[in-house]
């Protein structure tokens, strides 16, 4: 199910959660060894739709946090996230 960016209850920390779930299946799909696949579309639709309102310090403390704990370079997590940059 989508976020739906009109709903009401919708919060803060829904648009964390929503970024926050991207990045981490960006990494498990790309730098762990795993066979199942996590990034799915609308994970992706989601983040694309949270960074619309989350600034840029935000999202930067969120991937900053995750290359950490998965010791991914945070360069390298930057153009896995995007790779068009």
């Amino acid at each position: 199910m989508t976020m739906d960016l009109n709903d009401p209850n919708l919060e803060f920390s829904d648009l964390i959660y929503a970024y926050q779930s991207w990045v981490m299946a960006v990494i498990n799909d790309e730098k762990l060894t795993t066979e199942e696949t996590l990034l799915t579309e609308e994970i992706a639709d989601d983040a694309v739709n949270a960074m619309r309102f989350l600034s840029g310090d935000v999202t930067n403390a969120i991937e900053t946090s995750l290359a950490r704990v998965y010791d991914v370079d945070s360069d390298e997590l930057a153009s896995l996230l995007f790779p068009e940059d």
